[in-house]
């Protein structure tokens, strides 16, 4: 004690000012020690602090995230003012996590990874989704085709809900946005892209992935498939004004196409000869390849050879056409130009950028344009006060669009059974000079060009995706935000189908405008101090609203009165129309807190309770919890080295909990289509599906650990994962007897598991005086998915069907099984 009394007594105090390099402003929280005791303080919210020293000087160490730690010898000096750099290295390990808070990598207890903006910039894919291909261990990235304007699917660490969307939620700039179709194929249709793809690869700051229920605890139900949280550029930490403008035209062709057999040609049992193409000559009613040999020297009638003054079709060479597939198709041609302004001083930063993208499609006919216009920026009027927002526009607009699957809308789906030699490109002259179409087949298909250029499906989407942020310092550890945000979007499609088409002769016309709007307003009290120089208490306290409001319309015309106007109004059989309106809100209160010690080992916790207006009052208020500890090895036992630089492990356990669609609960009137062509006779009816008034919430729990490891100075970085996850009281809709007066019912039951590893491996290969880098980045991920049971007597759970094909859950199974038919060989 009397030794402490005199450290004490023989000391003086140092006083200063803490800035930063860029633009001169206070950096309030920064750690200022005495080194090599325990005497510590941090800045105030003018950058300010003061702090005794021995009299004989010492050392003074300067810290805070992201910025270079520093050292400065005392001496004599009583005021020291500190200009603080921000630090290359550490800046790429902060990174955003659950509800938008900024963290050092180092301290997470669980996987999460980051992607550039740079890197989404340079793949130069229109959707989003697919720029992440490669980037991310355990996403599994399907696009759903090559077309323009194609939808992408991602999914992380397997599925876990028997009935409901797997894919993670998509957050930007804090605020959830919707990733569903905009017009889904089922087993046929058109695809006109998910939501993601709506956000502009331009305007990205950085990504961070967060993977599993661990990661995503505070985001509530829509987030228990992990979260995509996209930081959009701002401006911020700019100086003057400054102005880039950049191009990148891209050129594609398909990578590969069916391998055909060019031995055989049209016809069936070895014989062909063309008339009318409907039956009327030898199998030319047929459009598989089984007729005669080809290249052998035949002379044949086909559709394509002349007809004599007496109408008798010639006899023209029978010869294969190899390359009528790939001649059909033409030159992708992507151009994108962005042009982007920012500016910047101490109290405020602004960014705005406009984005042009220009699509032409591979497949005759078909592209898109996309408008894209952002606004960022931020102010702080005050020392205390600062005032952020962001705001997206999009419009996105397409002449044609190709259709999907079996249907004479698809020109693909003909290149399966067109004749062998067929000219493709020769078709492009659909009309005859007497009005009458020209093709190679009457029966089953549509001459490919007059499907490309008469049957169109149009699209025009305009999206506005925006929010404002309020924050408030109390002090230099505790402030408050306040934000509101919101997703809104309307968008119109249309499809026609001109008269003379195969599967509707008589044209029909159909036009729809889907309406979406949710919004989401939180606040979150935030609390950052250390404490006994040891301990650094992160605690946040918040609630969240969120409303959403869809409303669907459409009307068709399933035949024209007069061909060639496509009006809902020109029809000569009663309109089909439908309408559809779903509302659906969510109240969420939430916390989370991390607790470090000496920067080596952390304990971090969340917890959320939501309450959900789609289940039922008795069962609608559901609470998760989750918690992780790590521990950075090569900090807590001073075993830094050149060759093992990071070592740390981490542990961690989460359960989130999942609602359901809107209506589940109680049975719905739905309107058909009126009898006998009457507008007067409605059909009313109940939905076949017998909804549950006592519905459990979906629950997820899941278990992960995992270890980071760098070496030769963070040059090589490992870092592997382990997972196992379980769900249980899947919302599901099982078949019942029709005796009940539904075919099916929903119930709570059913349980996924989903266990795996992921292995992320980088490394900086060289990096030169002279600026030049070269890294590599390899993911490696496996996922184990397993049905482990349904419900009492169900051996199966039907996603869908097309005609003897299903894609089923079966127990023992893993998710999306492909059930059918297989042929029996002796």
């Amino acid at each position: 004690m009397f030794a402490f009394s005199g450290y004490i007594m023989a000391q003086k105090t140092v006083t200063g000012t803490v800035t930063g390099e860029d633009d001169g402003t206070p950096v309030p929280g920064v750690n200022v020690i005495v080194k090599g005791t325990s005497a510590g303080t941090v800045t105030d919210i003018d950058g300010k602090y003061q702090i005794g020293v021995p009299d004989d000087g010492g050392i003074l160490v300067f810290s805070f995230i992201g910025l270079a730690t520093e050292e400065v010898q005392v001496g004599d000096q009583s005021i020291i003012n500190m200009v603080m750099t921000a630090d290359i290295k550490q800046l790429s390990e902060i990174v955003v996590t659950a509800i938008g808070v900024t963290r050092e990598e180092k301290s997470l207890g669980y996987a999460l990874q980051s992607v550039d903006g740079a890197e989404i910039a340079q793949a130069r894919e229109p959707n989003l989704v697919n720029a992440l291909q490669g980037k991310v261990a355990g996403a599994q990235i399907t696009s759903s085709s090559g077309a323009v304007g194609a939808s992408s699917r991602i999914i992380l660490r397997g599925a876990s809900s028997l009935g409901g969307n797997n894919q993670p939620l998509f957050i930007v700039d804090g605020i959830p946005i919707s990733n569903s179709n905009f017009g889904g194929t089922g087993n046929e249709g058109v695809n006109r892209g998910n939501g993601a793809a709506d956000i502009n690869p331009e305007d990205i700051e950085s990504i961070s992935v967060l993977k599993g229920p661990n990661a995503a605890a505070l985001y509530g139900s829509r987030a228990s498939n992990g979260v995509i949280l996209i930081t959009s550029k701002s401006g911020k930490g700019k100086k003057g004004l400054g102005i880039s403008i950049s191009n990148t035209t891209t050129f594609e062709n398909p990578l590969k196409i069916p391998d055909y057999q060019n031995e055989w040609g049209q016809g069936s049992q070895g014989a062909f000869s063309f008339v009318d193409g409907a039956g009327g000559g030898t199998n030319d009613g047929f459009d598989e390849s089984w007729g005669p040999k080809l290249d052998a020297g035949l002379m044949i009638p086909q559709y394509n050879s002349p007809v004599d003054g007496s109408g008798v079709r010639q006899a023209t060479p029978w010869v294969s056409s190899p390359n009528n597939v790939k001649d059909f198709f033409e030159t992708g041609i992507t151009s994108t130009t962005n042009i982007a302004l920012t500016g910047g001083d101490e109290k405020s930063n602004f960014r705005a950028s406009y984005t042009f993208l220009d699509q032409k499609g591979m497949v005759p006919n078909t592209g898109q344009l996309k408008n894209s216009l952002n606004l960022a920026g931020g102010i702080s009027p005050t020392k205390k006060l600062n005032l952020t927002s962001s705001m997206n526009y999009t419009n996105v607009t397409a002449d044609n669009l190709p259709g999907y699957g079996y249907s004479a809308q698809n020109v693909m789906q003909q290149f399966i059974w067109s004749g062998r030699q067929t000219d493709i490109p020769g078709l492009k002259n659909y009309t005859n000079a007497d009005g009458s179409k020209y093709n190679w087949n009457y029966n089953y298909h549509n001459n490919p060009y007059f499907t490309l250029y008469e049957n169109l499906n149009g699209m025009d989407r305009d999206r506005l995706m925006g929010n404002i942020k309020i924050e408030y310092a109390f002090t230099d550890y505790l402030k408050l935000h306040v934000r509101s945000g919101g997703d809104y979007y309307t968008s119109n499609n249309t499809e026609r189908v001109a008269v003379g088409d195969m599967d509707n002769p008589q044209g029909s016309y159909f036009e729809s405008t889907r309406t979406f709007k949710e919004m989401n307003s939180d606040f979150l009290l935030m609390f950052n101090k250390r404490f006994a120089d040891a301990f650094d208490v992160n605690l946040n306290a918040g609630g969240n609203l969120m409303t959403q409001n869809y409303r669907y319309i459409s009307g068709a015309a399933n035949e024209l009165a007069v061909p060639g106007v496509y009006n809902v109004s020109n029809s000569k059989v009663p309109l089909a129309t439908s309408n559809q309106i779903t509302q659906k809100e969510i109240q969420s209160l939430y916390f989370s807190g991390s607790i470090g010690w000496n920067g080596s080992i952390f304990l971090d916790f969340t917890g959320r309770n939501d309450w959900s207006s789609t289940l039922p009052a008795g069962n609608n208020s559901y609470f998760y919890p989750s918690a992780t500890l790590s521990a950075v090895i090569t900090d807590l036992f001073k075993m830094q080295s050149n060759t093992l630089s990071f070592f740390k492990i981490r542990g961690g356990w989460a359960k989130v909990g999942s609602d359901t669609s809107p209506y589940g609960l109680l049975p719905t009137l739905s309107f058909g289509d009126g009898w006998n062509a009457s507008t007067k006779l409605l059909n009313q009816f109940v939905p076949n599906n017998l909804p549950n008034a006592a519905l459990n919430p979906e629950f997820t729990t899941s278990i992960e650990v995992g270890a980071d490891f760098r070496f030769v100075n963070d040059r090589i970085k490992l870092d592997f994962t382990y997972y196992d996850s379980k769900s249980t009281d899947q919302i599901i809709n099982i078949p019942i007897s029709a005796t009940s007066g539904f075919t099916s019912k929903t119930i709570n039951a059913g349980e996924i598991t989903n266990k795996g590893f992921e292995v992320m491996l980088g490394a900086n290969v060289l990096t030169t005086s002279s600026g030049f880098e070269w890294d590599i980045n390899v993911n490696w991920a496996k996922n184990t998915n397993e049905i482990v049971s349904l419900a009492e007597g169900i051996e199966q759970y039907e996603l869908g069907s097309y005609w003897s094909m299903k894609v089923v859950n079966i127990p023992g199974q893993s998710y999306g099984t492909l059930f059918g038919y297989d042929v029996k060989r002796a």
